[in-house]
């Protein structure tokens, strides 16, 4: 299956986002709503949903900036299916979803925190430098942008837990999901990808030295992945 493509002319007109809503539709409708990788889809889809009436409500200063980078930002999750749909192993982060997406041991929460976890942790930072080339600017330009988004993401977070927490066990500190989702932060994450953004636009000069950056920041946030999708519930 070919990457989809966003023209910036449609990014100009502020609609950029619905192929984007488009393409995660139909990719609800094709999976199972059980499977890991639908769970995180849904939650995705909700979140461009909401990024996308911000933007068409002006709560964006610049809209062309916000669409831009929404669309970037999501063309980087949609390429790892695309390449898992083809055979190909795409980026480190997005393989434990996919490879843990129907083990009956793993929660619907872990599942969609996997998958956040990918997509902030370093599909985020790329996506900022894509869109600085597409606009010409340089990351700071952008970081109003960047911040309005995280904050429409956290409370998708709270929102995530409070609809997939399996029940009022989870408020026991030894059960071992509330010590495995402890473990891991959004703003943390957020604030780990705008650094690796401003990291990576500094180093697009030296090509070798940002692929190896770009992979280990890749290798890294596919480990973390891994341990957010270690099998807790009873098959």
């Amino acid at each position: 299956m070919a990457q989809t493509q966003w023209t910036d002319d449609r990014i100009g007109q502020f609609v950029a986002v619905d192929p984007v809503v488009d393409r995660m539709r139909s990719l609800r409708a094709a999976w199972h709503p059980a499977d890991g990788v639908a769970v995180f889809n849904r939650v995705y889809l909700t979140v461009t949903e909401e990024i996308g009436h911000a933007i068409a409500a002006g709560a964006f200063g610049d809209r062309r900036a916000a669409a831009t980078l929404d669309v970037r930002f999501a063309e980087r999750y949609l390429a790892a299916v695309d390449a898992h749909g083809a055979g190909r192993p795409g980026p480190a982060c997005w393989r434990p979803l996919f490879h843990y997406r129907r083990h009956p041991g793993v929660t619907p929460l872990q599942f969609a925190l996997a998958g956040i976890n990918a997509h902030i942790g370093h599909d985020l930072a790329l996506a900022v430098v894509d869109a600085c080339r597409t606009l010409e600017c340089a990351p700071a330009d952008l970081e109003d942008e960047f911040d309005r988004v995280g904050d429409v993401l956290v409370l998708l977070e709270e929102r995530i837990r409070e609809e997939l927490l399996p029940g009022p066990d989870l408020l026991e500190i030894a059960d071992p999901l509330t010590h495995l989702l402890g473990c891991w932060s959004l703003d943390r994450a957020r604030d780990g990808a705008w650094l690796a953004a401003r990291s990576l636009w500094q180093l697009r000069a030296l090509p070798g030295l940002a692929g190896e950056f770009t992979e280990r920041l890749d290798r890294s946030v596919g480990l973390v992945g891994r341990m957010l999708l270690t099998p807790l519930a009873r098959p």
